[in-house]
């Protein structure tokens, strides 16, 4: 490593990589001469040259260097980035860590392109070292606010240091819950203070952290549009997770969720994940989506506590929802092109795990014992299915097909016969249910492919999971929102195994 390459912007601050010719934060050519600097001495300056000699420098110069007086509390020395000064927030989950990157983890860290010696590693507050997070930033502008404690093991510049970036995360930004805090449904998780030279009591650009942003969701200082509250949610109860993001592809997130749990008469438990996704095709897919999972998921609170068999209660809840998307589409008669949207919910209860679905969302289920046999629980209301259901194309041919994901079935006014597929099953051994969108299982279609992404703790810790699962179809291009709902199954010891216990239907797909 170059002994005289700069470690940091000279303009911002920014941490530098090698070869850097622009400052990816404000824009300023690193090559350039620096910023003159502002001239404030501790001690007068000779009027000319045969002055007498000035007085000794301050105690508070020496630490500064002439010319440049101690910097004030909080605030990071000229040239010295601002990871080495200040803490900075870390992620906020019910896991004790950050999410668990998929892969080798030796493969996590990647050599410089050129031998040379291995840069020392970072050291952030109390000697703590800080390897490569590998938790990306989509929107990697600006520096988080002063004084803000780094979370554990977090640093923000750690993918700097590698080609790659993760996003199983999206960026540690400043407005983040602190370590141990879920978001909820109904958090901004992106929303920051405001930071010096922003405006007082509006909120701060998270692109520039300066600028203050308009009622249209704009930076006023530097243009940035702002992320949305639905654009990244993650919500956790002791039996689900699920975590829903807006990809890196599309300006707004039209999925949505519901997770929830109650209790069934004989005071056991049900648990309780609708997913839902809204077509882009069609006008205000957000609002139906959302629409959708509120319903179902109030319908399966109100019959599962009263005895209704889950697989009819599933049923219920999917037209309920149905019913909540129809309900926007506007009066005019004959309108097209009204609101709808997929679903996909699951309902464990009783040692029986249902599945309910319309459209191409669906559910896999994966054993803990990964020698076991993962299936796909649900069966596309798309072009696709239908022409291998029809003997016409192979699966491979026809999901290549540029009309492979045409949606047959779907929630909404214009939609056709509307005919809710349920099914229940009953395993004989341990697992968990992935519920998902097209945004995931487009980078991992089959039950086995599903099977190899999700990790192996994914029953004790399923926000965990939900999480690596969203940073996994984000690393693979983030074309399409992803939401994923995690729900952990456990048989019963009392259970005894019966022609039922290969994971098969119980009661089959209506």
């Amino acid at each position: 490593m170059s002994m005289h390459r700069l470690s940091g912007c000279p303009s911002c601050a920014e941490p530098l990589e090698e070869g850097d010719r622009f400052c990816g934060v404000c824009g300023y050519a690193v090559s350039a001469p620096p910023p003159a600097a502002v001239d404030h001495p501790t001690i007068p300056i000779p009027p000319a040259p045969p002055a007498p000699p000035a007085r000794p420098a301050a105690a508070g110069a020496a630490a500064g260097g002439y010319g440049s007086p101690a910097p004030a509390p909080g605030v990071p020395a000229p040239g010295v980035p601002h990871a080495a000064a200040e803490p900075a927030p870390g992620w906020g989950s019910v896991a004790a860590a950050a999410p668990t990157l998929v892969g080798d983890p030796a493969a996590w860290v990647t050599a410089p392109a050129e031998p040379e010696p291995e840069p020392e590693p970072r050291q952030g507050p109390a000697g703590a070292t800080f390897a490569a997070s590998g938790h990306g930033n989509p929107y990697g502008n600006g520096t988080p606010p002063e004084g803000t404690p780094w979370g554990a093991a977090e640093h923000p510049y750690g993918a700097a240091d590698g080609p790659e970036t993760r996003h199983d995360r999206p960026g540690g930004d400043p407005g983040t819950p602190g370590e141990g805090t879920p978001w909820g449904a109904g958090e901004a998780p992106y929303e920051n203070a405001p930071q010096p030279g922003g405006a007082a009591g509006g909120k701060t650009c998270v692109a520039c952290r300066a600028g203050h942003v308009d009622t249209d969701g704009y930076c006023e200082h530097c243009g940035h549009a702002q992320p949305r509250e639905r654009d990244h949610i993650e919500e956790e109860l002791g039996s689900v997770a699920a975590v829903t993001d807006r990809g890196l592809r599309h300006h707004r997130n039209e999925d949505s969720f519901a997770v929830s749990a109650t209790a069934l008469p004989d005071g056991s438990a049900a648990t309780v994940a609708i997913v839902c996704d809204g077509v882009s095709s069609a006008s205000r897919p957000d609002e139906a989506s959302a629409a959708a999972a509120v319903a179902a998921n109030e319908a399966l609170l109100e019959a599962l506590p009263r005895g209704a068999h889950p697989q009819e209660a599933m049923h219920e809840a999917i037209l309920a929802a149905a019913e909540a998307v129809n309900a926007l589409a506007p009066e005019t008669p004959g309108a097209q092109n009204a609101p709808a949207c997929t679903l996909v919910g699951a309902v464990v209860s009783g040692g029986l795990l249902t599945i309910g679905w319309v459209g191409d969302s669906r559910a896999y289920w994966v054993p803990d014992d990964r020698a076991a046999l993962p299936r796909r629980l649900t069966e596309d209301d798309s072009w696709a299915a239908q022409m291998v259901a029809a003997g016409l194309m192979g699966e491979a041919e026809a999901y290549a097909d540029v009309r492979a994901h045409a949606i047959t079935g779907w929630l909404g006014a214009d939609a056709y016969d509307l005919e809710p597929h349920t099914a229940t099953f009953k395993p004989d051994h341990p697992g968990v249910v992935v519920v998902c969108t097209d945004g995931l299982w487009n980078y991992a279609e089959s039950a086995r492919e599903m099977a190899q992404v999700v990790p192996a703790d994914a029953a004790t810790r399923p926000l965990h999971s939900a999480q690596v699962l969203v940073g996994y179809a984000l690393d693979g291009g983030g074309h399409d929102n992803v939401t994923v709902a995690v729900v952990p199954f456990a048989t019963h010891p009392e259970q005894e195994p019966g022609p039922d216990a290969e994971p098969g239907p119980a009661a089959g797909p209506e």
